[in-house]
């Protein structure tokens, strides 16, 4: 049975979050680069096996999609783990949120969808109000920058979702991803014989942050419009706040807390709101 596209939305944002938390429990011994290679290139191989896409029949759009998500990828998820190296995870989501929910503000149409996106943005903001972590600003604007890119995968994930039927078009993207982001982390690799366990620890990073979380993202952006996605992404804050409590040992304050409440509402509204603009029956013209 095939998981309605919001709850898929929920469970890649569980499983990329305790993915992120396991990360950045390798980055002494693999560095953000290593890890970031490793994931990527663990991701495409599992990806490859069970796709097997036929990359013969690909017509040029398709190509296209794959490169610019796989380019897309590769700046996101470096971006991120070097920004993890010193922000706490649940801040550093908190402000690589801000490319999700300025795309949702982009691309708002209904005047119901832009009240759950402030509504979110409120809670993000209530989060960075915490200035108590003493994170330094370099760390935050690379998570901005991460954001942004977030915001082109969101829009170049659908797209490839359009032209190319299944997970084959992730394998490529994610293989693509994996070479551009080789020059800063396959050297970590040498690493690895010495403490096999980086291996388990970088392939749980694979299956949590990419096979799992991008396989059930790109098949919901297939049936949700992108300004919603970007919408129901407001709960990455609150899964970050749960990994790096449960992973990390980083427990939550009371701003915290309500911030989290404000997203998590913003984010069950947007989903109300779009099954019930679903069940509506369509006027004959």
């Amino acid at each position: 049975m095939r998981l309605p596209a919001p709850l898929q939305v929920f469970a890649a944002i569980a499983s990329v979050q305790f993915g992120s938390a396991i990360a950045h429990t390798l980055f002494d011994d693999l560095g953000a680069g290593g890890v970031t290679f490793l994931r990527l290139a663990i991701a495409a191989v599992i990806f490859g096996v069970i796709a097997r896409p036929k990359l013969r029949t690909w017509s040029p759009a398709a190509w296209r999609a794959a490169v610019l998500l796989g380019v897309v990828m590769a700046a996101m998820n470096l971006i991120f783990y070097l920004a993890l190296r010193t922000v706490p995870l649940g801040l550093a989501v908190t402000v690589e949120f801000l490319g999700p929910l300025l795309l949702a503000l982009v691309q708002t149409r209904r005047l119901a969808e832009l009240l759950w996106a402030l509504l979110a943005g409120a809670g993000v903001l209530l989060l960075g109000l915490d200035t108590s972590s003493g994170a330094p600003l370099s760390g935050l604007l690379l998570a901005f920058l991460a954001g942004l890119c977030w915001a082109g995968y969101i829009v170049f994930s659908a797209r490839l979702g359009a032209v190319v039927p299944g997970t084959g078009g992730l394998a490529v993207a994610l293989a693509v991803g994996a070479v551009l982001v080789a020059p800063f982390g396959a050297a970590a690799v040498t690493a690895i014989p010495a403490n096999p366990a980086l291996l388990i620890g970088a392939t749980a990073v694979a299956l949590l942050s990419s096979v799992i979380s991008y396989g059930l993202e790109i098949d919901a952006l297939r049936r949700i419009p992108t300004r919603v996605f970007g919408i129901l992404m407001s709960l990455e804050p609150a899964a970050a706040a749960v990994a790096g409590l449960v992973v990390l040992r980083q427990r939550l304050g009371r701003l915290e807390i309500l911030a989290l409440l404000l997203v998590s509402v913003a984010s069950l509204g947007a989903t109300l709101a779009k099954r019930k603009t679903q069940l509506e029956p369509v006027r004959a013209e």
